[in-house]
């Protein structure tokens, strides 16, 4: 028994989601590296540390995929997803720290954003390529 495959909606349909998300995407992923980049900066106590180890340690799964996100790749998107989930565990953990609550709290929300608008990204995105091609 087959089962009949569900119609993908129509491109008018698609056109604006996909541009909403992707724009909230890149918005994120910037809003992301700006706010590591910052705390680490100006607001963190490293305890010693180089700053510029710490900062190039917690950019550096963000710069792999920025050239794809940069591009508007729905692959480099589905990466993203993977990838922020670190981010999103390290916000939370800071979380639970007094000294670093609100900071923890921001880069929680940034990356589940980022993580929500990459994967809505990912899937209107091939959706309006397969419509494109002539799939219904």
């Amino acid at each position: 028994m087959a089962r009949t495959p569900k119609p993908l909606p129509s491109l008018d349909w698609l056109a604006p989601r996909v541009r909403l998300s992707r724009a909230v995407a890149l918005a994120s992923f910037v809003g992301l590296a700006v706010l590591l980049l910052v705390w680490n900066l100006a607001f963190a106590d490293l305890h010693g540390a180089r700053t510029w180890v710490v900062v190039g340690i917690q950019l550096v799964p963000l710069l792999l995929v920025a050239p794809g996100m940069i591009a508007g790749s729905p692959r480099a998107h589905a990466w993203t997803c993977f990838i922020v989930n670190l981010y999103f565990i390290q916000g939370v953990l800071a979380a639970i720290d007094p000294a670093r609550m609100l900071y923890g709290w921001v880069e929680a929300l940034v990356s589940l954003t980022l993580f929500v608008s990459a994967l809505l990204y990912t899937r209107w995105a091939y959706q309006y390529e397969r419509k494109q091609a002539g799939e219904s």
